[in-house]
């Protein structure tokens, strides 16, 4: 399909990083709630799960497309049920892994483990070898990553407390993030983004929902205080949820699950530039330079499927 169509596939390819500069606004919101209001993050990704599933289900149906979603849980529901499953489970175990063991092995573990995962599943599908020009991407944007995440984790106090169970849980995340992105790219080739968005992440709002129950039983924060902090709420659920999803999964139509993982890691890039703007933080000349690679590695990249090594 890339191939045929390289004007398509490089759109689905920018959606991807669309996405990913979503996802990259996120990290400032949840540092701003948890210091405003005293929530934590499984608390707010709970929150920011839900608030998707109801704007993208009054999406559905304000525009009719009611029939599509309950069509593409029922044509494929152990599918749909496992990427919006694995949604949610890879942010939990990724939080977790930040709690254990600190920011900066947790991004790069579980960041850097999907695209490697992600491009070997689809070479042992294939039953074909990475070429060059596909390890050069994928070393160019490992390399980036560790330079903006080393630059981050100085800048932190967050060391983790045990680390050796956190190194478990960043790979676990990244195991997990590789997965459904794969199962997620096979689903959107055969089902409308939208459909497929709405169902999946309605499955991730139910799984994360006990964690607001746990939160209120247990009489730590659970709700925003102010109405800005509700409107970061919101944000959260609807631009980096709700529409960075939708972007991710119309993108996954034309562009391998290999290349949308790599594509995503402009999301620390972005969080990077963020703060600079927003907070006023200083760019390391290693940050500058990691996020100088992974862009380049971003460029780089063909949307499509896994190509064999050059003979």
């Amino acid at each position: 399909m890339a191939d045929r169509h390289p004007h398509s596939a490089r759109l689905g390819l920018l959606q991807v990083c669309a996405a990913g500069v979503l996802w990259g606004t996120g990290g400032l919101v949840v540092a701003l709630l948890h210091d405003r209001d005293g929530l934590s993050a499984l608390t707010v990704s709970a929150w920011r799960t839900a608030l998707a599933a109801l704007a993208l289900l009054a999406f559905a149906l304000v525009a009719r497309r009611g029939r599509a979603v309950r069509d593409a849980v029922r044509a494929r529901p152990l599918l749909t049920v496992l990427v919006g499953g694995g949604t949610a489970l890879y942010q939990g175990l990724y939080f977790a892994s930040v709690l254990l063991v600190g920011v900066g092995v947790a991004t790069v573990v579980s960041l850097g483990l999907a695209p490697v995962l992600a491009a070997a599943a689809e070479h042992a599908r294939a039953r074909t070898r990475p070429g060059r020009r596909q390890m050069t991407v994928l070393v160019a944007a490992l390399a980036g990553l560790v330079l903006i995440s080393a630059t981050a984790a100085d800048g932190s106090t967050a060391t983790g407390s045990r680390p050796g169970l956190g190194l478990l849980l960043a790979v676990a995340s990244g195991a997990t993030y590789a997965t459904t992105t794969v199962l997620g790219h096979g689903l959107a080739q055969r089902t409308e983004p939208v459909a497929l968005t709405t169902a999946t992440t309605t499955v991730g709002g139910l799984l994360l929902a006990p964690f607001l129950v746990t939160a209120a039983v247990t009489g730590a924060p659970a709700l925003p205080s102010t109405p800005g902090s509700l409107a970061l709420l919101v944000y959260l659920g609807v631009a980096t949820m709700a529409l960075a999803y939708g972007l991710l999964y119309a993108g996954l139509r034309t562009t391998s699950g290999s290349a949308a993982t790599v594509a995503t890691l402009v999301e620390p890039v972005s969080a990077a530039a963020l703060a600079a703007v927003v907070l006023g933080e200083r760019l390391t000349w290693p940050a500058l330079v990691g996020g100088l690679l992974v862009l380049a590695a971003v460029a780089a990249l063909r949307p499509g499927g896994p190509r064999p090594a050059t003979r």
